[in-house]
């Protein structure tokens, strides 16, 4: 089983949304690194730190699980999306996702300030200076401190 890191604005898709809608496809991700984290090496079962970012107090908000594995965005194809790319066609995507399910919701946000400040957290991409993507692989230990941080 591999741990991942996958932000969302709550403003656009929180952990609330998820917990409604019990699964949804991590769609509308335009970086080929997080890209390729979600074609070549999520796997069904994965957990996933739910993130909040771009809000008052970013931080791990719940957990999720990789519950279908990579699959063609269908918003790449979507010209009416804002995700619409017209290089892509259904017979070369050039943009996958992976559906989540949600797992549970934190009684309290995992902040990023609390992160930076746990010993052991320290080389999380997260808490590197100029690291932006959206999708981050996170070592079973580092998922194990977060999740004592509950």
């Amino acid at each position: 089983m591999n741990y991942w890191l996958m932000k969302s604005e709550p403003d656009v898709f929180s952990i609330d949304n998820l917990k409604t809608k019990k699964k949804s496809g991590w769609d509308g991700v335009r970086n080929y690194q997080a890209r390729n984290f979600m074609r070549d090496d999520m796997k069904l079962g994965d957990v996933v730190l739910f993130y909040h970012s771009s809000c008052e107090v970013p931080g791990v908000a719940g957990l999720a699980k990789v519950s279908k594995t990579s699959h063609p965005d269908p918003s790449q194809f979507d010209s009416k999306s804002e995700y619409y790319d017209p290089k892509a066609t259904k017979e070369a995507p050039r943009w996958f996702m992976v559906e989540v399910e949600f797992v549970e919701k934190f009684d309290h946000v995992i902040t990023l300030t609390e992160i930076k400040n746990t010993k052991g957290l320290d080389k999380m991409p997260l808490v590197q200076k100029g690291s932006r993507l959206s999708i981050n692989p996170v070592t079973e230990q580092e998922f194990k401190i977060i999740k004592n941080l509950v």
